[in-house]
């Protein structure tokens, strides 16, 4: 009788584990005190020579709607008032989704990052790509009050 408690009893957890999800769900935002969103008119977007999936212009997109003259292109120099580049990481869960987006808002004759932001979603707590963008860059100027 004991045995066979014991056994239930690890099976119980056996199946508990693997059946639960692991659900994260993260958004961070970081600005430099010299950030000044106010000041920059322009941005320009440098795309990833791989990125086959358009971020590039769903970052394009959301900056535009928020009031921003924006351009993109593969070339890391421009006369922009500020460089933005991001980092994205897909991850395959019966189709493929967007994990992880990060946003810098960088000094285009330094390089210097004046912000970044940060958007983690695990398969349960997945958002689309434009919502992960909206994300990122809504808590990035929110840093600065905008």
């Amino acid at each position: 009788m004991m045995n066979k408690t014991f056994i239930s009893i690890v099976l119980l957890l056996l199946a508990a584990l693997l059946f639960s999800g692991c659900a994260i769900n993260r958004a961070t935002a970081t600005a430099d005190p010299t950030f000044d969103p106010i000041s920059i008119k322009t941005m320009y977007v440098v795309k990833h020579a791989a990125d086959g999936r358009g971020v590039n212009l769903l970052i394009v997109n959301k900056l535009q709607s928020m009031g921003y003259g924006v351009t993109t292109g593969l070339s890391t120099t421009s006369d922009a008032d500020a460089l933005v580049t991001y980092v994205d990481k897909w991850m395959w869960d019966m189709k493929m989704y967007m994990l992880e987006l990060t946003i810098t808002i960088r000094d285009p004759k330094t390089d210097f990052p004046l912000a970044s932001g940060n958007s983690y979603h695990t398969s349960l707590t997945r958002k689309s790509p434009e919502e992960m963008v909206d994300e990122v860059l809504t808590n990035i100027f929110k840093q600065k009050g905008n």
